[in-house]
């Protein structure tokens, strides 16, 4: 899978109004719209279009659908009928109850409803077959357009549809939010929090209800009071119960919206009540206080209408609170946040935002259980140093997502199982080792590893410094992540992998000739048989001197050390320009490289010669360099092999390029990321080769982030073939 390699800085959570534009013209909703009428043609979406690929991509439709605008379905097609209400949403042949679940959430706040769907359009005056809907998606809302075309088989919805044959609000929907994740098939199956989250921006959390606090039933009438969004489903314990009718009109397996609670009075006690919904429309709960049960009975009529209480097959019903415990297993409650447009809100939380990777052979470290690279994993400097009014602690949620898993279906992705743990800080800013988390316990952690694509719990810490460690279970596994941190108070949060400095010693003098050791006087007769009196070696030469003298050494093991490396090394101490190494030159390289050699074996545990790449952070920290996770993302990409291992030939070529890079930096004792040229770190087979070519493997994101571009015949034909061999071996990174 590819992901891209992020830095992954607190960033502030977007401004309510702001929206960025998808479209892949980079036009927005009115531009294209406006072009449309000018033109007098209805709009037609190159970026979905209506055809099998938006669909399915894993199989062909079925049946044989026909993609059909709303006036070629009805003759008066409406996109809101008297208001956008829960009725109008009914499941269609798609296997996404938990995103109708979540959209009849929506339709109880207005305001929430009227960012996501805009009111403003219709099939009247100024209709153009172009509409637009608004969604979060890490950290940032995103205006998706759609043209109105809709699969559909014999003049019906194949998929989403309104109780009122002629309104399409519901149908558009949820055919801009398979856009947004690529296709409908990737809809199927989820949880509603998912899309309760990208409809508010909001935070989820989950109760299991048999587990629930006894305040349960206030905590989901506070929830509602602040126009959170709430669903509820029933467990199943084999794939064979999914969808099963209970002998109670339940569905197990399947997402319900929770619409109301309230409690009622009947037989001089008061009963307390809550209000579910079932998106296909229809069957419903049979039990106490359903639909024409005995107890309405005994109810007032001006009871039954202040709670709306109808008789009617639509899929909505009332029960006991009691009995709901019972029968329901999860509940999910999406708050809403600061950037959710609803002002009433009774709390504000202040929101801090992280934006990250798991990237394997350097910060894909898994789950606790792997010691031996579980601190590889981005660390987390949360300060807490406000308490609560009145209490002696700092609540906060910390809510760790995994991005865009939904869209990359197609190419294989699943969910992940992911979660996080936190620790007490020992204090100071720089990645905790291994040792640490080998000494310490946490403090506090997820509930669990939950292949859902967000994970989030609310704890309450004293004030003080503490790391948190977002991981997936198992190591290795790649994803790109977004970490929201919310506290009632402000905390302060930075990232302890942001700091990029360099720590060298300075190059030593050359031993005066008098005074020459005997190693020294061992090279000096090889420099002179192999240079000739000029006492300069090329790379070639460089090549035999080097590979001749470590064949001997008993501690390290290689094969031997290229010609690549050993031009490298000439690029580095060179100071004639002439291409050649002289013997003063070597001298000072060879102490570099048998202080290098001695880190290499510190970290090559097992003597095999190559280290695991998850090491390479702390065997380039005593080799002098400190780097944040973004270049040693891309160093590991570059270096490391299938198996995350680094072979001393390697390493050696990652310690030139540092030193190269470092030494064409002013006040070098501190950099910055962007000091370091990441295409001289990665492409040194390249730029020695065919200095045009970084971009054939590289290409830079709009947010700075480099990523391996996917293999085209185009981008390589200007290659030499050491490039292809080396870039085709990278291709699980590609897009």
């Amino acid at each position: 899978m590819p992901y891209l390699l992020h830095d992954s800085k607190p960033r502030p959570p977007p401004l309510p109004k702001e929206a960025r534009v998808t479209h892949s013209s980079g036009k927005g909703y009115q531009e294209l719209k406006q072009e449309c009428l000018r033109s007098g043609c209805l709009f037609e979406d190159p970026d979905f279009p209506a055809n099998n690929a938006s669909l399915f991509f894993s199989e062909k439709p079925p049946i044989p659908f026909l993609w059909k605008r709303p006036g070629d379905i009805v003759k008066d097609p409406k996109f809101i009928l008297e208001g956008a209400t829960r009725t109008d949403i009914c499941q269609g042949d798609l296997g996404d109850c938990w995103l109708l679940a979540a959209i009849a959430s929506l339709t109880l706040n207005e305001k929430t409803l009227a960012r996501v769907v805009p009111l403003d359009q219709n099939f009247g005056p100024g209709y153009a077959g172009i509409f637009h809907f608004q969604f979060w998606q890490h950290n940032e809302w995103l205006d998706v357009v759609i043209d109105d075309r809709l699969p559909t088989f014999k003049d019906r919805l194949v998929f989403v549809h309104s109780a009122e044959h002629n309104e399409f609000w519901s149908a558009l929907l949820e055919k801009a939010y398979a856009k947004l994740n690529g296709s409908y098939e990737a809809l199927k199956g989820g949880s509603t929090i998912e899309a309760m989250e990208d409809f508010t921006g909001g935070v989820g959390e989950m109760y299991e209800v048999k587990k629930a606090p006894d305040n349960f039933y206030e905590i989901l009438e506070k929830a509602l009071k602040r126009s959170s969004m709430v669903g509820c489903s029933i467990d199943t314990s084999s794939a064979a119960e999914s969808e099963a009718r209970t002998p109670f009109g339940l569905i197990k397996g399947h997402a319900y919206s929770v619409t109301g609670i309230d409690e009622v009075s009947y037989q001089g006690q008061k009963v307390q009540l809550i209000r579910i919904r079932n998106p296909w429309g229809q069957v419903e709960w049979n039990g106490p206080w359903s639909d024409n049960s005995l107890e309405w009975r005994l109810v007032s009529p001006s009871e039954q209408k202040r709670l709306a209480q109808t008789a009617l097959d639509d899929g909505e019903f009332w029960m006991k609170f009691e009995d709901f415990k019972v029968h329901f297993d999860k509940v999910e409650i999406c708050n809403l946040t600061p950037d959710s447009l609803e002002d009433n809100t009774t709390q504000k939380w202040e929101v801090t935002i992280h934006e990250g990777s798991w990237v394997r052979g350097s910060t894909a470290g898994g789950c606790r259980n792997f010691l031996d690279t579980f601190w590889t994993n981005p660390q987390i400097k949360l300060h807490l140093t406000e308490k609560d009014d009145g209490q002696d602690d700092c609540t906060f949620i910390a809510a760790l997502m995994q991005k865009d898993r939904r869209k990359l279906r197609k190419l294989g992705a699943e969910m992940l199982s992911i979660g996080y743990s936190i620790y007490e800080s020992p204090g100071g800013d720089e990645h905790l080792s291994k040792d640490f988390f080998r000494y310490h316990a946490s403090k506090a952690r997820s509930k669990t590893y939950i292949n859902l694509r967000e994970v989030s719990d609310r704890f309450k810490l004293p004030p003080g410094d503490y790391i948190l460690i977002p991981t997936t279970f198992e190591p290795h596994q790649e994803a790109d992540f977004c970490l929201r941190i919310f506290s009632e108070k402000k905390a302060i949060t930075e990232d302890l992998d942001e700091n990029v400095a360099i720590d060298l010693p300075e190059p030593p003098n050359p031993t005066p000739s008098p005074q020459e050791s005997e190693e020294e006087k061992q090279f000096r007769a090889l420099f002179e048989q192999i240079s000739g009196k000029d006492m300069e070696v090329a790379a070639e030469e460089l090549e035999y001197v080097l590979n001749a003298v470590l064949k001997n050494t008993k501690d390290i093991k290689f094969k031997k050390l290229s010609l690549i490396s050993c031009r490298n090394i000439i690029s580095l101490m060179d100071t004639s320009g002439n291409g050649k190494l002289e013997f003063s030159e070597f001298k000072v390289f060879w102490e570099k490289l048998k202080k290098w050699i001695n880190i290499f074996l510190r970290f090559d545990f097992d003597k095999s010669g190559s280290m695991s790449s998850y090491e390479l952070r702390s065997a380039l920290k005593a080799a002098g360099y400190q780097l944040n996770n973004y270049l040693l993302q891309l160093i590991v990409l570059r270096y490391s092999d299938e198996q995350f291992q680094i072979d001393f030939d390697d390493f050696l070529n990652c310690l030139i390029r540092l030193e190269n890079a470092s030494l064409h930096q002013p006040g070098n004792e501190h950099l910055r990321k962007s000091d370091l040229d990441a295409r001289s770190l990665l492409c040194h087979r390249c730029h020695d080769f065919c200095p045009n070519s970084c971009d054939a493997l590289l290409m830079q994101t709009s947010s700075g982030a480099f990523v391996w571009r996917k293999t085209h015949a185009a981008h390589l034909s200007g290659l030499q073939p050491c490039c292809i061999q080396e870039f085709n071996s990278q291709i699980s990174f590609c897009f």
